[in-house]
């Protein structure tokens, strides 16, 4: 029996390659009468490409069903406080670009990223000076800066939810007592200006006591973010941005971070403050030492992304 090469079915005989080939086109012509367009579009394009792998890595049935046992693990494991299935697409690179192709370049507007598994609805509000550590742990950092669109005209009122892990690498979502701690939300003043007490990021590694991290562990890959501090923006007639911005000289951006977030135009420069230095707005910190850092963000028109 002859054998055929091509990419998608390694090397196969012509009468497999033809059954394999007709499996998958029978699949994607069993979402044809889908009535909306878009979901038919993504039901077949991924029926093509799924099968292109199966067919490309030659999957083992055992293969297969530890895929299965990998996913079921994944399921069990995310409740509401811990999405297994983010991690996982974060890891894989597949939040990133869904982040890259949502939000093309548009002229100066600030760069996005990741938006991660952390994120809680109705953070506190705090006025702008305010601390959004609420008892944390960590270096004191003063974050300040001024929210504009890209012709450079400052947005009074922009909405600001901000949230970071302590110095021990853990979210408030991840503590058993109910505690609300590193994030909160606040507004531009009427100059588009916003400034807060934070912590200076650290370096911590993603959740990888599960499925997500065995994978990690398998692939000898690092689970260790490189240290960020989260944002996300809205404004009126804006697309709402989600990004970090990430510290200048911290060795885990050489090292690769875990879920491919960092961006060159996100590491900003936190400066570090010795202990008795006057702080921005005269808060006595005492003998603790602290940081600052500037982070100017520039929203792009809402009709320029998806």
């Amino acid at each position: 029996m002859s054998e055929t090469t091509n990419d998608t079915t390694g090397t196969v005989s012509a009468d497999q390659a033809i059954r394999e080939q007709a499996l998958t086109e029978k699949v994607i012509a069993s979402f044809e009468a889908t009535p909306d367009a878009r979901l038919k579009e993504i039901m077949q394009t991924l029926t093509k490409h799924l099968h292109a792998f199966l067919r490309e890595t030659r999957l083992t049935e055992a293969e297969w069903e530890s895929g299965i046992t990998f996913l079921t693990s994944a399921g069990h494991i995310t409740d509401e406080k811990r999405q297994e299935f983010i991690l996982l697409s974060d890891v894989l690179g597949a939040s990133m670009q869904t982040i890259t192709v949502n939000n093309p370049v548009a002229g100066k507007a600030t760069e996005a990223t990741v938006f991660g598994p952390f994120f809680v609805e109705d953070a506190p509000e705090i006025p702008n000076g305010g601390d959004l550590s609420f008892g944390a742990s960590g270096q004191p950092c003063w974050v300040e800066g001024i929210v504009t669109d890209t012709y450079g005209t400052p947005i009074p009122g922009a909405r600001i939810e901000v949230w970071e892990a302590d110095d021990e690498g853990f979210y408030d979502v991840q503590y058993d007592d109910g505690r609300t701690t590193a994030r909160a939300h606040l507004f531009t003043d009427e100059h588009g200006a916003y400034r807060f007490w934070g912590l200076k990021p650290t370096p911590y590694p993603i959740p990888h006591d599960g499925p997500v991290g065995t994978m990690l562990a398998a692939t000898n890959r690092s689970p260790v973010r490189a240290s960020h501090l989260h944002f996300m923006v809205t404004a009126e007639n804006q697309r709402t941005l989600v990004t970090h911005i990430f510290v200048e000289g911290d060795p885990q951006i050489e090292i690769g971070d875990s879920v491919f977030g960092v961006k060159d135009s996100l590491i900003k420069q936190f400066e570090d403050q010795p202990a008795g230095s006057p702080t921005p707005d005269g808060r006595d910190l005492g003998d603790r030492p602290w940081s600052r850092v500037r982070f100017d963000v520039v929203l792009a028109p809402a009709e320029s992304g998806r």
